[in-house]
């Protein structure tokens, strides 16, 4: 990469392992004083990291340039698509104990860890533009929290009543490193999925190089993005924090920016049930492998897809996730959609209890052994089935990455992209 300077990253690459087993790829030097190349392993012990036959508190490892593997690395910790994988990476290496397990941190710059993120979120292959605007939007949103001094060590907030279970995820909830490796935070798999197309993605980065988008008070957005918006996007305090962001406002992600008003049920109904116009609406496999990794093409319903439960099923599934039983599922009511058509607070009514959850992931574990696409569907109660029908693939808040690749293939330069999905945000050099 540029030998321009590079803000330092601490990113968490694979979290609270009794065992961990590496691979230096080059000489790497350690603070214990000596010199390693070749497969290694760390065993956590008493709380100490037991290395070479001694226990030490934290291990690291530094080489000017290398390259170094970590075995069975968890990807896509409890979605549908979660394994493990062998994962490479450039920088250093850190051997942390957490919670009397050990944790492997990777020591990176900014713009060296993007090259990496834009690669895992998406594929190499990707246009320019659409890397260009994905590099902006991720340096954005890995550098905002820290140059705002946000320091959040709390994951999960909300109101838990009797009545209510209001629940939404922070990102910023890492004490040793800055972020993670896996969707809590951005994927991040090292150069693990870099191939002959990695001259491409740096060409996204050094053409991006420091730049972020900032609101209209000078500050850097939190500027999140998902896979699918599914014809519109939705507001930040709808998935998190009763926060409102002026350049995160509801975006119909088309050429005719008239959105419906989708808190309103009936409008959301006939929005779901239909294929609007949009982006994001598209079936072509050239785009699409251009965006998706393999194992996200495994799901090939993006815009608008349909689950469908018997009354036991979705019983059980809901008891399993919530950990509360409510005896036989006889309802699900919408109480409160975003304008995207998200809903963001449910009633579930059971034989035994009826409870109100919120906000979209939330709804979303509940209601999947492993979580529904979106919170943007409607339900249909047919012969003792629940049929749920829904828009989009993720929470719907900034970024959405099909319809940028859309965007990006019929010639929309990556400002334009920016502008489309941050409205009202000024493009910025740090």
């Amino acid at each position: 990469m540029s030998t321009r300077s590079q803000y330092p990253l601490s990113v968490g690459i694979l979290l609270e392992q009794p065992v961990i087993r590496f691979a230096l790829r080059n000489a790497f030097n350690c603070n214990n004083g000596n010199s390693y190349q070749g497969e290694l392993s760390a065993i956590c012990h008493n709380g100490k990291i037991l290395f070479d036959g001694n226990l030490y508190d934290e291990l690291t490892f530094t080489a000017e340039a290398g390259t170094f593997l970590i075995h069975d690395v968890i990807i896509g910790v409890n979605f549908h698509w979660q394994r493990r994988e062998d994962q490479v990476f450039e920088g250093n290496l850190r051997l942390i104990v957490e919670n009397d397990k050990l944790t492997a941190v990777n020591l990176i710059g900014v713009e060296d860890y993007l090259t990496s993120v834009i690669s895992s979120e998406m594929s190499a292959t990707s246009s320019l533009e659409l890397l260009k605007a994905h590099a902006v939007t991720s340096r954005s949103w890995v550098l905002s929290p820290i140059l705002r001094g946000i320091n959040n060590t709390e994951t999960v907030k909300g109101e838990n009543t009797p009545e209510r279970h209001i629940v939404w995820y922070e990102r910023d909830d890492h004490r040793h490193f800055d972020v993670c490796a896996d969707d809590h935070c951005q994927r991040y798999q090292g150069i693990t999925r870099l191939s002959a197309a990695k001259e491409n993605v740096r060409k996204a980065i050094e053409a991006t190089w420091g730049l972020v988008i900032k609101d209209e008070n000078g500050e850097v957005c939190d500027a999140r993005f998902y896979k699918a918006c599914g014809g519109a996007t939705e507001l930040f305090e709808n998935a998190w924090a009763n926060t409102h962001f002026s350049y995160l406002e509801p975006v119909r992600d088309d050429t005719d920016h008239t959105l419906p008003d989708l808190t309103v049920e009936e409008n959301a109904i006939q929005w779901i049930r239909t294929a609007p116009k949009a982006f994001c609406n598209t079936r072509d496999a050239r785009i699409l492998s251009q965006v998706l990794n393999n194992y996200d093409q495994e799901t090939t319903d993006f815009y608008r897809w349909k689950v469908t439960y018997s009354q036991e099923e979705l019983s059980d599934i809901i008891r399993s996730r919530s950990g509360i039983d409510f005896g036989t599922i006889t309802d699900l009511i919408p109480v409160r959609r975003g304008p995207s058509g998200r809903i963001i607070e449910l009633r579930i009514v059971g034989s035994k209890k009826t409870l109100l959850v919120g906000k979209e992931l939330e709804i979303r574990k509940w209601l999947s052994k492993s979580h529904l696409y979106s919170s943007a569907f409607i339900i249909d109660k047919q012969d003792g089935k629940f049929i749920l029908t829904g828009a989009g693939w993720g929470h719907g808040v900034g970024l959405c990455q099909i319809g940028a690749a859309v965007m990006a293939d019929r010639g929309y330069p990556y400002e334009q992209i920016l502008a489309h999905y941050f409205p009202g945000s000024k493009l910025e050099e740090l």
